[in-house]
Parts: structure tokens; C-alpha cells; sequence
């Protein structure tokens, strides 16, 4: 019990610094490459990933997932990559390759596809290297750079009001 308060403790406190730090340069060009984060247990449609991300005209190569999974044994075979709560120690650094291999590509765009607030999914947003980062979420406004409030299961509303705004920005 104590471990999990202090990991608790130990990942609030690196995304507080991280955000502290995060320089917010956005580029203007065109959205090339887009990396999806969310909870596998809230929503799991990956077929609506895919054509949301084709009707935006990226590329299947330039898509990448990661997703928070509870239980290994659970673990699904269509997902780029996994992780789950024991992937982080109890200082809250993180001890799984595929997290690091997220979270340093450049995305042009970061999705964060999820509602509940849950620390691990947090912290791999504000550690991603993305441009530009899009949540669904807006308790802590400094993780994301633009906020779509809509549920997660709202999924024709999510994609209109993606290509809504994106279409303003001038990213598609």
C-alpha cells in the first residue's frame, strides 16, 4: 500500500515537471504522422482508429498505438503496443522498451483517447514527443494543447469535430 501511494506521489510529481518544462513550438504543416493513446478497457474500436486516420489521408505506416491494458493475460493481438500499471516501479519511472519507443517518435499529432484520468496514461502524454497533443480530458489543461470534450463512446461526434478543427488550424 505504501508503494503504490508513493508511485502515486513519485508520477504526479515527473508530470508536473515535464509540463513545467515543455516548450510548446507547433509547426504548421500538414498532419503526417499521428500516435494514439488510450485505455483499452474504456474503448478498444480499433477499426474506428483506422478509419478516422484514413479519412484524414494518413498513411497506415505513419500510425502508431500504444495502449493501457489491466491485465496481461488480456492482452490483445491488434494493438501496436501494450502497457499496464506494472511497467512502472514505484518511483514511477517506466521499465518497458515499447513505452520508450512511443514516446520519443515525433508525432505530428498526439491523440489521447481517454476520459478517466489514470497517471500512467498521463504521463506517457506529457513525456510523448508529439507536436501537437489532442485529449479528450481537460482536468489538467497543461497535457494537452487542444481539448475535444466529447465521450469517448461518442465516436461520430469525436471524428466531425477532429476534422473540424484540424481543417482550422490548417493541419489537414
Amino acid at each position: 500500500m505504501f508503494f503504490k501511494q508513493l508511485k502515486s506521489v513519485s508520477i504526479k510529481k515527473n508530470i508536473a515537471l515535464i509540463l513545467k518544462q515543455r516548450l510548446r513550438d507547433f509547426k504548421s504543416s500538414k498532419v503526417q504522422s499521428v500516435g494514439i493513446i488510450f485505455d483499452y478497457e474504456a474503448f478498444h474500436d480499433y477499426d474506428f482508429f483506422h478509419d478516422l486516420l484514413k479519412d484524414l489521408g494518413i498513411r497506415k505506416n505513419n500510425i502508431r498505438f500504444i495502449a493501457k491494458i489491466n491485465s496481461e493475460k488480456k492482452q490483445p493481438n491488434s494493438w501496436d503496443a501494450f502497457f499496464s500499471s506494472k511497467d512502472f516501479d514505484w518511483l514511477g519511472k517506466h521499465k518497458n522498451p515499447e513505452i520508450d519507443e512511443f514516446i520519443e517518435q515525433p508525432f505530428d499529432v498526439l491523440i489521447s483517447y481517454y476520459k478517466k484520468q489514470t497517471l500512467e496514461l498521463n504521463l506517457i502524454t506529457a513525456l510523448s514527443k508529439a507536436n501537437f497533443k489532442i485529449g479528450l480530458n481537460n482536468e489538467d489543461d497543461r497535457l494537452h494543447d487542444f481539448i475535444i470534450e466529447v465521450d469517448p463512446l461518442k465516436i461520430a461526434i469525436f471524428k466531425t469535430e477532429l476534422i473540424k478543427y484540424l481543417t482550422t488550424l490548417n493541419r489537414l
